[in-house]
């Protein structure tokens, strides 16, 4: 999405907002949806600039990212159900994933996504302690292997402005989805029993 002198400054970024929404996602909820917004709309701002376009890439990806994370924001509820229908999404890829190769069909994801969203609703603070804790862990492993050097990681995120797909990481890698799972599990231990307590 950016260019390859921001990819380090990116990666440190990501590490930091993904850290801070494994471990204290309930409590700042806010904060975080601002940084995921941020994130979301910097990449779609960003990719409709040409690679070559340094300035109105930057640009672009303020703008986008400000705008983003104004949405997210101040549609508080939308965010919890963007978080849920985003963790049924993910379910749907996943589980599909074990059963046969390939994407899942359309009408698995949505049915999947309205589900997610649903209970995201019904069920607030559970939902949004273990959608921070995983979404968090998960932005911390890509911005740790960004960090390393890895190549698939920083084409995914800087190399294509048109495609930016996370789970490039996990390409070959055994050890990146158990990571994520551990990591993702403490994130939540951590934040129903210390960060994420009712006041």
């Amino acid at each position: 999405m950016l260019p390859a002198a921001y990819e380090r400054p990116m990666a440190v970024l990501l590490v930091l907002g993904g850290a801070l929404a494994c471990f204290a996602g309930h409590r700042l909820f806010r904060i975080v949806l601002a940084i995921y917004g941020f994130i979301l709309g910097a990449m779609m701002a960003s990719s409709v600039m040409g690679i070559t376009n340094t300035t109105g890439m930057l640009v672009a990806a303020a703008v986008g990212g400000l705008v983003g994370a104004g949405i997210l924001v101040f549609a508080y509820f939308i965010g919890i159900a963007l978080a849920g229908a985003g963790l049924g999404a993910f379910v749907a890829h996943i589980g599909y994933g074990y059963v046969r190769p390939g994407d899942p069909p359309v009408a698995v994801v949505i049915v999947l996504a309205v589900c997610g969203a649903l209970v995201a609703m019904v069920l607030q603070r559970y939902v949004v302690i273990v959608v921070t804790a995983f979404a968090g862990a998960w932005t911390v492993i890509l911005g740790g292997l960004a960090l390393a050097g890895d190549m698939r990681v920083l084409r995914a995120a800087a190399g294509d402005v048109w495609i930016l797909y996370p789970l490039t990481a996990a390409t070959g890698r055994a050890w990146v989805p158990a990571a994520w799972i551990v990591l993702g599990l403490v994130g939540t231990g951590m934040q129903l029993g210390v960060t994420g307590k009712r006041r």
